[in-house]
């Protein structure tokens, strides 16, 4: 298939979709905040952007689910979608397409891409006999199992022994070719942790892997024999596909591939891993289409140090932590103080200690009384100098020219707890320089330029921080661009756009002299601890 081939200017990426046996949880949403946050960076770019995320709605798992609620298994996933999309809108997540494995242009999408696979001749049928975990939809193999057959992943439960007729798909034809993939493009897998992880399990030898079942209704039949349903990855997979059809155009893989495949990035967790990196790319091998170009898999969160459950008592409800504290404080936690791609951990204590060092005390404190004193100091709405005034020896200046560069790589490998970092050294450097360089004392003994040197320096570094925090922090970045006298709003892509480069909004001393400043207000509240019952 001839595909018209993507700009640079153009970035495609994705979350899992999301299976749909309950309710969104926590750590659904940290893989959706990474991936609007990496995507608002991607615009502030100037790229074209397509963030899609979606839901994985067929298999044995939500068929069970249904059926213990009295319910069609389309009523419950129906009723269950909303949630997921209700909670992305709560987060602030812009996402573009929003793709359900049950929307009937998926089946014309899955029924091509299987005729491709079964002409190739990578499909046929065979006996399937092992330890299956209905709750990965995953056969397993007897050593991955912990003590009394239980899943490795799902812990509290236990594999069930099947012993049925399946279709196959040759994974094991493209063991040299993967492994050839993997060797020409390194960066394919991220973090090295995760990469390693599949280089060692492919190197063990890859088995050919069931595509279908013939005890599960809930799904796609097989095209060639609908007495079997196709299994949940082999179609979930190609949602991604089907997401990047334009709303009017006839459901057919060339109509899907033209504009935006091959997909940038795949954000997953880890425990995926093994579909996206190994039977996807030997997928698309089959049916002869471009690979995407990166997966990365996160690592999984805790809370207070625990693994979170139901059975522990201990889940963390994501829409009441944003409706407790504001989408902009859920993403900046997550973000800033988890490296993404390994594990993470969720304390309430830490997560408001952290919210009002960084964000009320370093940063907004910092605008509120530096805006004041402009007030007070400058008897006007504005800063009479510009950058141009500044000397090269300003410590702020000299943090600022090379910090839009570092956050961009930062960004770039989706190192989103460093793009936090090295923005808030340039605010708490910008704290430590108004307290040293003391303008209220400056101003007392009549060194009117001095004191103007110093509050433009320092308003000019917060807005610097604001722009590169904007993709993580979009409320509290267009407050702060508000009372700095910019019309933007970073959660208008449009507007967002219209600033300019990245190369020069990234850049220390676009404030001018011109400049009309706002009205300070407070643009994080101090949160107060809740009390003790």
């Amino acid at each position: 298939m001839d595909l018209v081939n993507k700009t640079e200017k153009t970035f495609a990426l994705t979350t899992p979709l999301y299976y749909v046996n309950d309710v969104p949880h926590v750590g659904s949403a940290y893989t959706t905040m990474a991936a609007d946050a990496e995507a608002r960076f991607r615009r502030l770019l100037g790229h074209e952007v397509l963030l899609i995320t979606g839901t994985d709605e067929h298999g044995q798992k939500i068929e069970r689910s249904a059926e213990s609620l009295g319910k069609d298994p389309q009523e419950f996933c129906d009723e269950i979608v909303p949630s997921f999309i209700n909670l992305w809108h709560l987060l602030n997540i812009q996402f573009d397409r929003f793709s359900r494995t049950t929307a009937s242009r998926h089946e014309a999408i899955v029924k091509e891409f299987f005729q491709r696979v079964w002409e190739k001749g990578d499909i046929y049928q065979g006996q399937q006999k092992g330890w299956y975990c209905v709750s990965c939809e995953e056969y397993k193999e007897e050593r991955e199992l912990l003590e009394e057959r239980r899943c490795p992943i799902h812990t509290n439960k236990e594999v069930e022994w099947r012993d049925e007729q399946n279709y196959f798909f040759r994974l094991s034809n493209y063991q040299a070719q993967l492994e050839e993939f993997y060797q020409s493009r390194p960066d394919f897998i991220q973090p090295e942790s995760r990469r390693n992880e599949v280089l060692s399990f492919v190197s063990q030898g890859l088995q050919d892997f069931s595509i279908s079942r013939v005890n599960v209704k809930w799904g796609f039949p097989v095209p060639v024999d609908p007495k079997h349903t196709l299994y949940v990855w082999f179609d979930a997979l190609l949602a991604y596909v089907t997401a990047l059809l334009e709303p009017d155009a006839e459901a057919t893989l060339a109509n899907a591939l033209k504009n935006w495949w091959p997909i940038n990035l795949h954000l997953i967790g880890k425990d995926i891993l093994r579909f996206h990196a190994v039977y996807w790319p030997a997928m698309l091998m089959s049916a002869g289409l471009p690979l995407p170009e990166q997966v990365f898999g996160h690592g999984f969160l805790t809370k207070d140090g625990q693994k979170m459950g139901k059975s522990l008592g201990n889940t963390l409800d994501p829409v009441r932590l944003v409706q407790t504290y504001g989408s902009d404080a859920v993403r900046y936690y997550f973000l800033k103080e988890i490296e993404f791609g390994k594990d993470g951990d969720f304390n309430e204590v830490r997560f408001i200690n952290v919210l009002n060092a960084d964000l009320a005390n370093d940063l907004g404190n910092l605008l509120n009384r530096t805006l004041n004193m402009v007030k007070k100091y400058c008897g006007s709405d504005g800063i009479p100098i510009t950058n141009e005034t500044i000397n090269d020896d300003n410590p702020l200046r000299a943090i600022g020219l090379h910090l839009g560069e570092k956050v961009r790589q930062a960004y770039e490998a989706l190192a989103f707890n460093q793009a936090c970092e090295v923005a808030l050294v340039l605010v708490r450097t910008s704290n430590k320089f108004i307290d040293e360089q003391a303008p209220w004392s400056l101003y007392k003994q009549g060194k009117q330029q001095e004191v103007e040197t110093v509050l433009y320096a320092v308003l000019e570094s917060v807005r610097l921080a604001a722009y590169l925090l904007s993709p993580v922090i979009p409320n509290i970045s267009s407050a702060i661009y508000e009372q700095l006298g910019f019309g933007i709003d970073f959660n208008d892509q449009i507007k967002t756009s219209m600033l300019g480069s990245f190369a020069t909004h990234s850049k220390w001393g676009i404030l001018t002299s011109k400049q009309l400043l706002g009205k300070p207000q407070p643009v994080f509240k101090r949160i107060e601890a809740p009390k003790k019952d």
